[in-house]
């Protein structure tokens, strides 16, 4: 298994700058109103109001804009009467001095986790097909346990070009590999494979890679299945995916990425909106 295991997602974390261009992990503070009544949690998207810092509107797309993603705050706290700096903004904080830290550089490459559906957490695949497309974030609220946002990017493409991100890679540190072997199906949109363990979930977006035997090497067919399956034999099971692009026979490994790294679309940052 992958160290760590992505058991559920995290929000939109900041990594690096497009290009290779060098990142210093910069941010900015914008204040955010006295009592404003809803949480920001490390992580979310976030946009302004009347010239202070809201929560963005998710999914984040070219209608729901932002001008960054929330990094924590800072605060007089009211009942101490102490500065607080704290991982979320918890909503009706009755302070005049509140600022947001918000990482606005709309050259930044994210990393965010993979998730099944826009409102669920459940963690899924995204297949390498995906890179260079558009996909959605997810739409869960952040957790007030952690202050961390638990949003997330939706692993299915979107052609539509109002999409909230582009992909630029998967993340290989935290792929999920599960080794199967061939029984049928090649070329063609169902495949059999045996060697699975019962009960285990192959989410939708997971890659078919063949095991060259010649050079120990994992060769990508082009498949990645297009619906989830539950295992429910280990000497046959099927799997829904897309038609393979290469003749595949013996060793299968089937390749889970829970994580990508991605870039704000155009016209989403509002740095980038006339």
């Amino acid at each position: 298994m992958p160290y760590p295991t992505i058991d559920a997602p995290y929000g939109y974390k900041p990594v690096n700058l497009i290009g290779g261009q060098v990142f210093a992990g910069s941010t900015r503070e914008y204040p955010i109103a006295y009592n404003y009544g809803t949480a920001i949690y490390y992580g979310d998207p976030v946009t302004l109001s009347s010239g202070f810092t809201v929560i963005a509107t998710v999914p984040i797309n070219t209608t729901n804009t932002t001008i960054g993603i929330f990094l924590g705050c800072s605060y007089t706290d009211p009942v101490t009467k102490q500065k607080r700096f704290s991982q979320y903004y918890p909503g009706n904080v009755t302070a005049g001095d509140i600022a947001a830290i918000v990482c606005d550089d709309p050259d930044t490459v994210f990393k965010m986790a993979v998730v099944t559906a826009a409102g669920v957490q459940t963690i899924g695949s995204m297949s390498q097909i995906v890179v260079g497309q558009n996909v959605a974030g997810s739409t869960t609220t952040g957790s007030a346990t952690t202050g961390n946002s638990t949003l997330g990017v939706v692993g299915a493409a979107t052609n539509t070009a109002s999409a909230g991100f582009r992909v630029l890679s998967l993340v290989q540190e935290t792929q999920v590999d599960t080794p199967a072997t061939y029984v049928s199906g090649t070329g063609t949109t169902t495949l059999t494979v045996s060697g699975l363990t019962v009960g285990q979930v192959i989410p939708i977006g997971t890659d078919v890679f063949q095991l060259v035997a010649a050079t120990g090497q994992l060769q990508f067919t082009g498949s990645s299945l297009t619906a989830a399956a539950t295992v429910s034999s280990a000497t046959s099971q099927a799997l829904t995916v897309t038609a393979s692009t290469v003749t595949v026979t013996g060793s299968l490994v089937l390749v889970q990425s829970t994580e990508i790294l991605a870039k704000l679309n155009f016209g989403v940052h509002r740095y980038y909106v006339a």
